[in-house]
């Protein structure tokens, strides 16, 4: 079976002005670890939802965006993902 490698952002339900950039290729079960409080960086603000996620053939690749998106460089194309995306 090929995993797929996703960039995801989260946005907290309980801090709606919170968000989490991340790369995984296991969805469903990383979700479960931010709602869990398994991840140091999020278990302050749980719960989590997924509100985007992008696909991409490698880790590598994945990895990259992510790069990106957290850098000053990206950091308005992650403002507009998030403004388009987000729950309100």
């Amino acid at each position: 079976m090929i995993s797929k490698n996703i960039l995801y952002i989260l946005q907290s339900l309980s801090h709606k002005d919170k968000f989490y950039v991340g790369i995984t290729n296991r969805e469903r079960e990383r979700l479960d670890e931010h709602n869990r409080g398994q991840t140091f960086s999020t278990k302050k603000y749980l719960p989590w939802k997924v509100i985007y996620m992008e696909e991409f053939e490698t880790k590598s690749q994945a990895m990259k965006r992510e790069t990106y998106l957290k850098s000053i460089n990206g950091y308005k194309e992650k403002l507009i993902i998030i403004d388009k995306h987000r729950k309100k």
